[in-house]
């Protein structure tokens, strides 16, 4: 059986900090002495708080972890798609406008086997925007893919 990006959904985390000094240092940290490896990452600073969006390679670790450790989160489903030079990107957004699926924010990971690269979009639709990126040659990544 092939396992497919919309039966097992790459993961993400929006996990709600303090912004103050050693935060961020102290989720890194905890993920890192529990062997959970940060695959992607981005943040987004407010005011009292930030939110660090996350894309691991264990999420039911991170999760015990997070909630162990009292840190607030939230979890989706989000859209990786790999390619192999920034020259594809036109192409990927195209995927996107041909079946009229709206991008909320991307961001990349921090590396990629082969040197190749991946973004990861939440977007309105992920099976569409999944469908319509495969349908065009890319490959969407599933959980499994970034397992280490």
């Amino acid at each position: 059986m092939e396992i497919t990006a919309a039966s097992d959904p790459v993961k993400q985390f929006s996990i709600f900090i303090q912004n103050r000094v050693g935060r961020l240092f102290d989720l890194v940290a905890l993920f890192t002495a529990h062997n959970v490896h940060i695959i992607a990452m981005t943040i987004l600073d407010t005011t009292d708080t930030a939110i660090d969006r996350l894309v691991v390679d264990d999420p039911d670790r991170a999760r015990e972890l997070l909630a162990v450790n009292n840190f607030a989160f939230s979890e989706s489903d989000v859209v990786a798609v790999e390619f192999s030079d920034e020259s594809q990107l036109k192409h990927i957004l195209g995927a996107f406008v041909a079946v009229e699926v709206s991008i909320h924010y991307t961001y990349s990971f921090l590396m990629r086997p082969e040197g190749k690269c991946a973004l990861i979009f939440s977007c309105e639709d992920n099976d569409i925007a999944s469908s319509s990126l495969n349908s065009r040659g890319f490959k969407t990544l599933t959980q499994r893919d970034i397992a280490r």
